[in-house]
C-alpha cells in the first residue's frame, strides 16, 4: 500500500486502527506479530570465526606451508619469523572486520529511547521499541520520530530529514495525501520517518512500519552488502595464485634433474627444492604492506584524514571517480542570504520606516527564531527563519529600535497548504501585517503586484540555485476577530524578495580542481533540489562540458539497466535521489570497472559508503552510521583533504610495486641460479640455509625501507592507475625476468670460474655475491627513471642503515668461526671479498644503464 497517496480512512482500516488508539492486549499481539521496533542485523559469526577465516588467503595459507618447510628443514628461526607475520596480519585484519561491523550497532542507537503514543483514548509515553504498526503517535518540537509514521494531523509541523534524504532544510508537513505514487521520500509531505528530528509545531499520526520495514531500516539492510574488495586485495590474491603455480612447477623439475640427470642424494634434493620454495615466496610482502599503509594512514592523520581500513590507504590511489554529497560536504550545511530584491514601486508609508528601509524591516518582524542567550545579536532556531532575521540584523540600515516600536500582536503560523506565514505588529495607533512565503502564495494576496518583473527577478535568483522567499504587507486600523483572521492575508502590498543558499565551500573548489587534474571525475549526488544542485555543480566545477548531464531521482527510477550503464559516463549530477539509488550509482560505475570513493555525513549515505571502494564519511557533521560505515573520516570536514590522501595513496601503492620489483627480481636470481646450476654442468651452489639467510635478510629490512620513499616529484598530474592493470604491469615482469637473469648469471659465471681455477671457498664466495648483488639492486630500485646519484644515496637514510646492517650481518657469517660452522662458510681472504664485491656491482650499473636508455628513448622526461 502506498501510505503517502492512501487517505486516512483507508489507511486506519488497512492497518485496522482507530484515532483512539490500539487497545494494549492488541499491542502486545502486535510486537508478537511484527517484532520489537528496532534494526536488526544478520546473524554476527563469533570472534573465533572472524579470527579463523583470516587465514583463507592464498598467500597467508603458501606462508603457512612455507613456515612448516622452514621448520622441517631446521631452520626454526625463519619459521617463527613468517609465524608472526602470519599472526600479525590475522590480528589486523580481524580488527578491521570487528569494527565495521559496528555501523549496524550505530544505526540502531538512533532508535527514539520514548515515544507517546495514544491507546485505550489515553496518552501515554511508551519506548520506542515497543511501538507496533496502528499505533496512534504524537510528536512535537525537540522530539525523534520513533517509526514510519503517516502524518493525520498538522499544526505548523516541521521536521528536519537531512540525515536520510540529504535536504538541508527543514520540511513543511501536512496531511493531505499525494497524488505522486513515484514522489520521492523528501518530497512525501505527508510522511515523517525513524531517527528523524521534529523541529517546529505539532502533530500525530499513524504508525505504518516498524523495525526493518522502516526507510532507516532498509537501509540498514543494504549495509550487509558485502564490501568490495581492493585494488591491492585483487591484485596480490591473481600474484599469488599464479606463483605458487610456478614455484611449484619449478620444484618439481628441479628435483628430477637433481635426481635422474645429477645423480643427488634425494634427501638432499629435497631439502633443496623446499628450502627454494621458502626462498621463492616473498613473505615478507604481506608485512610491509601492511606497514607500508601503516605509516601511510599515520601520516594521513596529521593531514586530518582518519584511516579506519588500511587497505583504504592504497584504494585512494586507484580512485577514477569520487561521488560526493552536497550537504556539509561541498556546502557549509548552513542557510545563508545571498541577496534581497525590493520593488521600487513599494508606497505604503510605514510610520517611522523609510522607503528603503521596508524589506528590512519585515525580514527582522516576520520570523519563528529565538533570541541566542549568550549573544543578543545571533537568533537559533529553524535554519531558514535565522539566515533571514540574522541577515537583516547585520545591516547598516537595520535600526535595533524596530523590535520595540513594532511588537508582535498576534501571528498565523505557517501552514503547507497556503505556503505562508503572517505576522500582526503595533504600528502607532495601527497594525501592521507582515506576510512571508512562497512567491506564488504572495502574489495571489497582493492588490495591484506587477507579477511579469517580480517573477522574473524570482526565476533569475532560482537559476542560480537560490530558494526564493517573497515579503507583503499591509497596515489596518484594527485587528479582526479570530474566525476572521484570514482577511489578513489579503488586499496586501507586495515588497520584495529574498535569496537564500546553502553557500559552498571554497576550499572544495579548489579540491575539485585538483581532482581534474589527477584524472578523477567529481560527481555530484544529492538530496537535494535540482536547480540548486545544478547550480552548485556548475559554480564548482563539476558541471563543465555541454555532454555533462544533471537526472533526477524520479527520472533514474524509469532508467533500467541498460539506459544507466550507457548514460552513466555523462552523469555528472544527481538530485533528489533515495538511498537505494545512490547504491545504485555506484554499483553501476564499479561495473565500468571504475574505482568509486563515495563522501557522506548522513545516515543515507551509509549503504553506498559501505558499498563503493573507499567510503569518505565527514568527521564534524557525519553521523556516527556514516562512519562507522566508511574507510576514512575527514576530521576538518574538508573536502580538499581527500586530495591529499589520494595523493597519498599513490605513493604508498608506488613503494609497494618498488618493493614487489626488487624482491622477486632477487627470489627469480635465486630461483634460477639453484634451477641452471645441474643443468650447465656446475654443482648445486647454495645449502638450504644459504638460501634461507639470503632470503630472510633481503627481504625484510630493505623492502621496508622501500616503503618508506618519498612521493615523485609529478604523482598527481599522471591519471589514476587502470583498475584493471596486474601486478605485473608497467614493465614490472620485464624488469622482474632480466634483472633476475642478469644477478644469475654474474653467480653462476663467477662459481664456474671459481671452480675452474681450484678456489676452496667457491661456494663461501657465491653466497655473498647473491646477497651483495640484491643489496645493490634494493639502492637501484628507489626509482624506475631517476638516477640514484641524482637522488641523493643518503635521501633514503632507513635503505641506507638495512644494507649496512645486511653487508655487517653478511661479514660476520664469513668470518666468525661460530657462524662458520651453523653457515657452512669458510673466511675468505681480502682479494676474494674484493673480487666477490666487485662482480656483485655489476647489478648496480646494469639497472643505472637502463635508466639512461629510457631516458633516451623519450619514455621519461
Amino acid at each position: 500500500m502506498n501510505w503517502h497517496t492512501s487517505p486516512t480512512d483507508a489507511i486506519l482500516n488497512e492497518l485496522q486502527s482507530n484515532m483512539d488508539g490500539l487497545p494494549d492486549d492488541e499491542a502486545a499481539k502486535r510486537i508478537q506479530q511484527y517484532g520489537p521496533n528496532q534494526l536488526q542485523e544478520k546473524k554476527k559469526r563469533p570472534a573465533w570465526m572472524l579470527f579463523a577465516m583470516q587465514f583463507k588467503d592464498v598467500m597467508i595459507l603458501i606462508l603457512m606451508v612455507a613456515a612448516i618447510v622452514s621448520g622441517f628443514v631446521g631452520d626454526v628461526k625463519d619459521a617463527i619469523v613468517i609465524l608472526i607475520i602470519i599472526i600479525i596480519n590475522a590480528v589486523v585484519g580481524f580488527v578491521q572486520e570487528f569494527r565495521a561491523e559496528k555501523a549496524i550497532d550505530a544505526l540502531k542507537e538512533l532508535s527514539a529511547a520514548l515515544v507517546r503514543v495514544r491507546r485505550n483514548k489515553q496518552v501515554k509515553q511508551i519506548p520506542a521499541t515497543e511501538v507496533v504498526p496502528g499505533d496512534i503517535v504524537l510528536f512535537e518540537a525537540g522530539d525523534m520520530v520513533g517509526a514510519d509514521v503517516r502524518i493525520v494531523e498538522s499544526h505548523a509541523l516541521k521536521i528536519e530529514e537531512a540525515s536520510l534524504t540529504g535536504e538541508s532544510q527543514a520540511v513543511d508537513k501536512s496531511p493531505r495525501a499525494l497524488q505522486d505514487e513515484e514522489a520521492p521520500l523528501g518530497d512525501r509531505t505527508n510522511m515523517a520517518y525513524k531517527s528523524t528530528l521534529v523541529t517546529a509545531g505539532n502533530g500525530t499520526g499513524i504508525v505504518v512500519a516498524t523495525g526493518m520495514e522502516t526507510e532507516i531500516g532498509k537501509i540498514a539492510g543494504m549495509l550487509q552488502e558485502k564490501e568490495p574488495a581492493t585494488p591491492l586485495q585483487q591484485r596480490l590474491a591473481d600474484f599469488s595464485k599464479k606463483l605458487s603455480f610456478v614455484v611449484l612447477g619449478i620444484c618439481v623439475v628441479l628435483y628430477g634433474i637433481g635426481i635422474f640427470l645429477r645423480g643427488q642424494d634425494p634427501l638432499n634434493m629435497l631439502l633443496t627444492t623446499i628450502s627454494l620454495a621458502v626462498a621463492a615466496i616473498p613473505e615478507a610482502l604481506p608485512a610491509v604492506i601492511t606497514i607500508a599503509l601503516a605509516l601511510g594512514a599515520k601520516k594521513l592523520v596529521r593531514k586530518n584524514a582518519l584511516i579506519r581500513k588500511l587497505p583504504a590507504v592504497e584504494t585512494l590511489g586507484s580512485v577514477t571517480y569520487i561521488c560526493t554529497d552536497k550537504t556539509g560536504t561541498l556546502t557549509q550545511n548552513q542557510m545563508t542570504v545571498q541577496e534581497i530584491w525590493q520593488v521600487e514601486k513599494f508606497n505604503l508609508a510605514i510610520p517611522g520606516i523609510s522607503t528603503n528601509q521596508a524589506l528590512l524591516l519585515l525580514m527582522s518582524l516576520n520570523h519563528d527564531a529565538q533570541k541566542d542567550h549568550t549573544d543578543n545579536n545571533k537568533r537559533k532556531g529553524d535554519p531558514t527563519e535565522v539566515a533571514l532575521v540574522q541577515y537583516a540584523l547585520q545591516q547598516e540600515a537595520y535600526d535595533d529600535k524596530w523590535e520595540q516600536a513594532f511588537p508582535r500582536e498576534q501571528e498565523l503560523p505557517f501552514d503547507s497548504d497556503r505556503k505562508l506565514m503572517t505576522t500582526v505588529h503595533k504600528a502607532n495607533d495601527q497594525f501592521l501585517v507582515v506576510t512571508k512565503g512562497a512567491l506564488e502564495s504572495i502574489l495571489k494576496i497582493c492588490k495591484n503586484a506587477d507579477a511579469e518583473p517580480i517573477t522574473a527577478r524570482s526565476n533569475q535568483l532560482a537559476e542560480t540555485g537560490q530558494r526564493v522567499i517573497a515579503y507583503s504587507c499591509k497596515l489596518v486600523q484594527q485587528l479582526p476577530k479570530e474566525e476572521d483572521q484570514t482577511v489578513l492575508e489579503s488586499d496586501q502590498d507586495f515588497c520584495g524578495l529574498a535569496g537564500m543558499i546553502d553557500p559552498p565551500r571554497p576550499e572544495a573548489r579548489q579540491a575539485i580542481a585538483a581532482c581534474r587534474t589527477a584524472g578523477i571525475v567529481p560527481v555530484l549526488i544529492t538530496g537535494d533540489h535540482p536547480v540548486t544542485a545544478g547550480a552548485i555543480a556548475r559554480d564548482m566545477g563539476i558541471l563543465k562540458s555541454r555532454d555533462d548531464r544533471t537526472v533526477t531521482g524520479a527520472e533514474l527510477a524509469k532508467f533500467s539497466d541498460e539506459d544507466l550503464d550507457n548514460n552513466i559516463t555523462h552523469i555528472k549530477v544527481y538530485a533528489r535521489v533515495s538511498p537505494q539509488q545512490k547504491l545504485r550509482i555506484v554499483k553501476a560505475l564499479q561495473k565500468k570497472e571504475q574505482f568509486v570513493a563515495m563522501t557522506g555525513d548522513g545516515v543515507n549515505d551509509a549503504p553506498a559508503l559501505k558499498r563503493a571502494n573507499i567510503g569518505v564519511a565527514m568527521g564534524i557533521t557525519g553521523t556516527d552510521v556514516s562512519k562507522e560505515a566508511a574507510d576514512m573520516i575527514l576530521l576538518d570536514d574538508n573536502f580538499a583533504t581527500i586530495v591529499k590522501a589520494v595523493e597519498e595513496g599513490r605513493r604508498i601503492y608506488d613503494n609497494i610495486r618498488k618493493f614487489i620489483r626488487y624482491v622477486l627480481a632477487c627470489n627469480f636470481a635465486e630461483i634460477l641460479t639453484i634451477f641452471m646450476a645441474p643443468v650447465v654442468g656446475l654443482p648445486i651452489p647454495l645449502l638450504p640455509i644459504h638460501i634461507l639467510w639470503i632470503n630472510l635478510v633481503t627481504d625484510s629490512l630493505p623492502g621496508l625501507a622501500l616503503a618508506g620513499e618519498k612521493a615523485d616529484t609529478h604523482i598527481m598530474q599522471r591519471p589514476p592507475r587502470n583498475p584493471g592493470e596486474g601486478i605485473f604491469s608497467q614493465g614490472l615482469g620485464f624488469y622482474t625476468i632480466w634483472v633476475g637473469v642478469l644477478m644469475a648469471a654474474v653467480t653462476l659465471i663467477m662459481q664456474a670460474w671459481a671452480i675452474h681455477v681450484g678456489d676452496a671457498h667457491w661456494q663461501t664466495m657465491v653466497f655473498t655475491v647473491l646477497c651483495f648483488s640484491q643489496m645493490a639492486q634494493a639502492q637501484v630500485s628507489r626509482s624506475e627513471y631517476e638516477y640514484i646519484y641524482r637522488m641523493g644515496i643518503f635521501t633514503n637514510r632507513p635503505l641506507v642503515g638495512a644494507i649496512a646492517l645486511t653487508t655487517i650481518l653478511q661479514i660476520a657469517i664469513i668470518y666468525l668461526p661460530v657462524l662458520n660452522r651453523i653457515f657452512n662458510t669458510a673466511p675468505l681472504t681480502i682479494t676474494e671479498l674484493g673480487f666477490s664485491v666487485l662482480v656483485s656491482a655489476i647489478t648496480f650499473h646494469a639497472v643505472e644503464l637502463e635508466k639512461f636508455l629510457k631516458r633516451r628513448s623519450g619514455k621519461v622526461n
